[in-house]
């Protein structure tokens, strides 16, 4: 039986080389069958469906039979997982079969490899890894092809195992092709979401999902108002003097102004409750209503006084050191909207015109929720092949400053049951869940799937860069955002689409960040048809990037104090050309 297998790390394109191969060698002329290394308990039915029902009753093995197709599943029931050898015996003769893992058995292979932090090459240290299939330039002792070549790397296969000649002009052909570097394809018939498109789409669907409840006002700093605030009463409720002086009625004309006092005065608190004749002045202080009869105020320092008048030299308009009634507030305005994030400064004026407590939204709860094998708490020990946990401290950190309750969901491995339990349990206690890996469409990429069977996913692929998979959906009622799994990927991805999601369901709408328009202190020529986002910070007023684009690179997202936009369109960046540069702060970090 001729046999070939791919291998390689989670995510590193294995799967969607497996599905190019088969469709490759199938199209011309040979049969191929294929066998899947699953490394967790999997499925293949819906719940509640007959095969399922069959399965969970305990038959040892189910056939599906129909005119299209037959599957058969057989209940292992405790017994140990059959080796290679005993499942190829049970396929029906091929020209060739297509072995995705077993990658600690002899047959021959090709690795599947992307640069994903913490994942090293495997071809080195195993004999049985004849080539490698790559997104990045390599210097090995074996054939080395663009990972999006299919039908270089068909022929490998298929003279390989003998279906084809080795002629010289397919030997050739071996010789690591131009290396396009580009993440971005995708396969016929898979279309990019642009970002404007997905922002558009959140912004039309999302509705707040918390409830409302009133807090005194001393403790409603920092929460979003549930219904606009309407003035009781004006402010200032009455005319009033803005200084302290000398009132009466009327201006006064050019020269030597003298007015007889009164007796009596007004204070803050204190009105005068006489009328002020005309021709007549009295003592007045800083936010004191005005006593009838008087409309003007002439600073106390512009005049001379004695016991019984005052003089001074004009002119002094009418009106002068006065506050009108309302001219802040009316009664009846509407001072504060809906939706907004309450300031000390809203404090003050909700205070001042006539509110001891405010309607405000619940505090969003936002959970994180970290998924993958590889994965180990920061500061543990780490194996071969694991990484630390980096998403998990980044997204809290941020959902914290963002303004909202920032709840430690914890991590799951690539369990689909493990990940369903978690989430039915996070369900409870949340309204919002953020998690990281298994937003795609790869094997271990459970988030996407049970939101797939739940009946409630949009998977976008979005034209962005870091980025490109989020998976959105609803669980149990909560809504649920599938970042991707790469750090920088996923902090980008936080801030441009979770970000102002999160706003319009903390009931705070929709929230778009401040930028700048920089000279650019760095050189690139971007593609089009996707939207870049270079971690950067301003430096001499000019936008500086960091050395490398690596989704890898986590350091650069330390380093950065900021994003850089480059647009959808190709373009040409020379130093000194204006760039977009949005600060973190905008963003609310």
């Amino acid at each position: 039986m001729r046999m070939f297998g791919v291998t390689g790390w989670k995510n590193a394109g294995k799967t969607g080389l497996m599905e190019r191969l088969v469709s490759e060698i199938t199209a011309r002329g040979f049969s191929v069958s294929t066998v899947k290394h699953a490394h967790h308990a999997f499925d293949v039915d819906h719940e509640g469906r007959d095969s399922y029902r069959h399965r969970a009753a305990g038959a040892h093995e189910v056939m599906l039979a129909s005119g299209a197709r037959i599957a058969q599943m057989t209940e292992l029931r405790g017994d140990a997982e059959p080796p290679l050898e005993v499942l190829l015996v049970r396929l029906k003769p091929v020209d060739l079969v297509l072995i995705e893992g077993y990658k600690r058995e002899a047959h021959p292979k090709i690795e599947a490899f992307r640069e994903v932090a913490g994942h090293d090459l495997i071809a080195p240290k195993d004999a049985t890894i004849k080539a490698v299939a790559s997104d990045i330039a390599l210097d090995l002792d074996r054939p080395v092809f663009d990972l999006d070549d299919t039908a270089a790397i068909a022929d490998f296969v298929l003279q390989s195992v003998g279906l084809i000649e080795d002629t010289p002009q397919r030997t050739t052909a071996l010789k690591p092709p131009p290396l396009k570097n580009d993440c971005f394809a995708l396969p016929p018939g898979v279309n990019w979401t642009p970002v404007d498109e997905a922002l558009e789409a959140l912004r039309d669907r999302l509705k707040p999902v918390v409830g409302q409840e009133v807090v005194p006002l001393m403790q409603a700093a920092g929460r979003v108002l549930a219904a606009d605030v309407v003035a009781k009463r004006s402010n200032p409720p009455l005319p009033n003097t803005a200084v302290d002086g000398y009132g009466f009625a009327g201006g006064v004309p050019d020269g030597e102004a003298v007015f007889p006092l009164i007796e009596g005065r007004a204070a803050a608190g204190v009105p005068f409750q006489g009328i002020v004749s005309a021709g007549h002045a009295i003592r007045v202080l800083t936010g004191a209503a005005l006593p009838e009869g008087v409309d003007t105020v002439v600073l106390e320092e512009d005049c001379a006084i004695s016991d019984t008048q005052i003089a001074f030299n004009g002119p002094v308009k009418q009106g002068a050191n006065t506050r009108k009634a309302g001219e802040d507030v009316t009664a009846g305005d509407v001072a504060l909207p809906q939706g907004r994030v309450l300031t000390p400064a809203d404090l003050a004026l909700a205070a001042a015109i006539g509110f001891g407590e405010l309607p405000v939204y619940l505090p969003l709860r936002v959970g994180v929720l970290s998924t993958g094998d590889e994965l180990v708490e920061p500061g543990q020990e780490a194996k071969p092949g694991q990484i630390y946990d980096a998403n998990r401290p980044m997204l809290l950190a941020a959902i914290a400053r963002f303004g909202y309750e920032a709840v430690d969901l914890g991590r799951v491995a690539d369990s689909r049951e493990a990940l369903k339990a978690q989430l039915n349990e996070a369900a409870a206690q949340v309204d919002v869940i953020l998690t990281s890996g298994g937003a795609s469409a790869g094997d271990e990429d459970h988030v996407s799937a049970l939101l797939r069977e739940s009946g409630a996913l949009a998977e976008w692929r979005i034209a962005l860069k870091p980025g490109r998979p989020l998976a959105l959906g609803i669980w149990d009622g909560v809504p649920v955002f599938g970042l991707p799994g790469n750090p920088v990927a996923a902090f980008v991805c936080t801030l441009i689409f979770a970000r102002p999601s999160l706003s319009v369901l903390a009931g705070s709408g929709w929230r778009v960040p401040d930028h700048y328009d920089l000279p650019a202190a760095f050189s690139k020529r971007k593609k089009p048809g996707r939207r870049e986002y270079l971690r950067a910070r301003m430096r001499n007023g000019h936008a500086e990037v960091f050395k490398s684009e690596g989704s890898g690179r986590v350091s650069g997202l330390s380093w950065a104090e900021g994003l850089v936009e480059l647009g959808d369109e190709g373009r040409d960046i020379k130093e000194g050309d204006l760039v977009r540069y949005y600060p973190y702060g905008s963003f609310g970090l």
